[in-house]
């Protein structure tokens, strides 16, 4: 008897040892699984609509090709929630037809969504949608958690038919808690999870008749509970007693993500850059009269993605970007970083600032929008310490409009130190009083803020805003071979007046150049001859009938070297070249060097003209670069198409 006692004592002990080292085991697997997994990007179909997806913030992996037409968007930057989400992200520019990684955030339903051409994509018109999403590049915001596995709101996920990581959410199964008969492993397991190591506790006879006990958790069940907390967005709905899992109400569907988010004001869709004065002799209470400015206009402006975007330049000896047009999209966010920024000091270098400015800011990484017109603010303490009109200049011709604010100019006795007299007027995008303001004192500053306001919202009146009729160098090449004739040759030139009188002429603006070929080339006038309309369109008359063959080859070459070769390089560059016949030379080489210069061409051809050679000498694809008529009377009617399509190709492109 007492040896058949010892053998079960020993195998008790045996079973607590088994035990002890089992849940030794568990308990590392459990610390093993509550490590966070790594964060993976789920995985999308170009059809997706982003009001399928629940989450009101996301990144997500577009494939490549979603600038099929057949993936509807909605909108322009604020797009209707109907809208496919990577179709979106062509049009906004973040991802070209590659694909990529995007970050998504869902905001408020507009009233409206207006329709646009950009990057390739026909986005659509709507009257009104429930809810909204904007598209941002994936950089994902410090603190915040976003999901590896997306919530749908129908159990037949786009991306789950495609074999893709992207589910719909399952809640984790609770464990019973109903009371149940205690068998004597069961309480061993309880009894060993608070043992010590050395302590073999010995089981209470009551205990094992206690039915109250409650029942122990599967082994890893927490691990795994946490694990899908850490890669799942709930909803309200699946922490509801008796809600059913995986099921999100409608009521919720209609109103989730539609927190009070201001898309800001469409009526001032600008994107604002402010350059503030640090330099030393500004002085801290003078910086910060300066930053109490920039609170107001944050305050004034409507910001949000709809509207106006504004970032911050500081500058001294040298600039540095405080925050740019992405970094806060709303008017609260805005002013709150406006009171952290600190006085860097040194000198008052606005030349360089502007330098600055025009060579980084207004990108497209930075957040650059090319429907919206770009705006600088210049805020100066007295003069600048370098010279600000060539800067200036380029600015202005990058499609920046700059405005001047000057504060407690130059004493009579002080005037010997301002490095460059009248540097305002130098600097701003025009002399007319509308983009400078001058304040005698710095407490007198807050009376600019509302005249500011209102003039940097007033996008008609944005002269510099750069547009596909402010923003090229245009190059006429003219047939005036034999074939054509007086008469025509004369119908020609008024071809030419016609288009020329479509865009917007000056120095800094669009610039037309001219060249007259045959056998021969002539260069009528060159881009830097005239910078007004009168004077253009009056040596489009001046220019005389030559007539003899037709070399088109030669007058192509002839142009890039006489008149591309000294256009800007921020100028688009437009080659417009008109021909009644088959050149006597070889056109595609030449045309071939045009189109790895940048030159865009379009070519024009009359009544013999070869359509196949209009075709090689036209900028890729040829349906919208090359037009072809029977009569030269007839060459009026082509003027509104080629206005529109050199309009719709520049509005397809980033602006910088």
């Amino acid at each position: 008897m007492r040896t058949v006692v010892l053998t079960m004592k020993a195998s008790v002990i045996e079973m607590f040892l088994v035990l002890l080292v089992t849940g030794v085991h568990s308990n590392k697997e459990t610390s093993k699984k509550i490590k966070r997994p790594k964060f993976t990007v789920p995985q999308i179909n170009c059809d997706v609509k982003a009001g399928k997806i629940i989450n009101p913030e996301f990144i997500v992996k577009c494939p490549a090709g979603c600038q099929d037409p057949k993936f509807h968007v909605y909108g322009t930057d604020v797009y209707a929630s109907y809208s496919s989400v990577c179709g979106a992200a062509v049009h906004s520019g973040v991802l070209d037809n590659s694909g990529g990684k995007i970050l998504v955030r869902k905001v408020a339903g507009l009233s409206g969504y207006k329709g646009s051409y950009s990057n390739g994509v026909q986005s659509l018109s709507l009257p009104r949608w429930r809810e909204s999403f904007i598209v941002l590049e994936s950089k994902p915001k410090k603190g915040v958690t976003y999901p590896s596995a997306l919530t749908y709101s129908s159990s037949k996920s786009p991306a789950a038919q495609a074999g893709e990581t992207t589910k719909a959410y399952q809640r984790p199964p609770i464990p019973a808690t109903t009371a149940q008969p205690v068998t004597l492993m069961q309480l061993l397991a309880v009894t060993v999870a608070v043992a010590t190591p050395t302590i073999l506790p010995r089981p209470s006879p009551s205990a094992a008749s206690t039915t109250s006990i409650r029942r122990p958790e599967p082994v890893g069940h927490r691990s795994q509970e946490m694990d899908l907390w850490s890669t799942t967005t709930y909803t309200s709905s699946q922490n509801r007693p008796g809600a059913d899992p995986g099921r999100v109400p409608k009521e919720e569907l209609s109103t989730q993500s539609l927190e009070p988010v201001s898309l800001g004001d469409p009526n001032c869709k600008i994107d604002l850059s402010f350059l503030i004065d640090g330099s030393t002799s500004i002085g801290k209470r003078r910086f910060r009269i300066q930053k109490q400015l920039l609170a107001g206009v944050a305050q004034a402006l409507d910001i949000g993605p709809a509207g106006p975007l504004m970032g911050v330049v500081q500058y001294g000896d040298n600039p540095a970007t405080h925050f740019n047009l992405k970094t806060h999209m709303n008017s609260r966010d805005l002013k709150t970083a406006i009171e952290k920024i600190t006085q860097r000091g040194g000198l008052s270098n606005v030349g360089r600032a502007i330098s600055f400015v025009t060579k980084n800011f207004f990108s497209k990484a930075n957040g650059n929008r090319s429907s919206a017109p770009n705006v600088v603010v210049v805020m100066v303490d007295g003069w600048p310490t370098d010279k600000v009109e060539e800067a200036s200049r380029l600015a202005r011709e990058s499609g920046i409009n700059i405005f001047f604010i000057t504060v407690e100019g130059a004493a009579e006795n002080e005037k010997q130190y301002v490095v460059e007299p009248n540097f305002a007027n130098k600097a701003v995008c025009r002399t007319n009083g509308f983009y400078s303001f001058h304040v005698q004192s710095w407490f007198g500053l807050h009376k600019t803020l509302q005249p500011l306001v209102k003039r940097v919202c007033d996008t008609d009146r944005l002269a510099c805003s750069k547009t596909c009729l402010n923003s090229a160098d245009i190059g006429f090449v003219i047939d005036g071979s034999s074939s054509v004739g007086t008469g025509n040759f004369r119908t020609v030139l008024q071809f030419v007046t016609n288009l020329t009188k479509e865009f917007e002429i000056s120095d800094t603006d669009t610039r037309v150049g001219a060249v007259q070929y045959t056998y021969e080339q002539r260069l009528e006038f060159g881009f830097d001859q005239y910078s007004s309309k009168p004077d253009i369109l009056n040596a489009i008359k001046r220019v005389g009938y030559w007539s003899g063959g037709t070399s088109t080859g030669a007058a192509i070459n002839f142009a890039l070297e006489q008149l591309f070769k000294k256009s800007k390089p921020n100028k688009r560059k437009l080659m417009i070249l008109i021909t009644d016949g088959r050149s006597y030379d070889d056109v595609r080489i030449p045309a071939m060097a045009a189109h790895l210069k940048g030159v865009i061409t379009y070519a024009i051809g009359v009544a013999w003209a070869a359509q196949e050679e209009l075709e090689v000498i036209a900028t890729h694809p040829a349906r919208d670069h090359s037009f072809f008529v029977d009569e030269f009377d007839n060459l009026y009617q082509y003027v509104p198409r080629i206005i529109q399509n050199i309009c719709t190709e520049f509005n397809s492109q980033p602006r910088n």
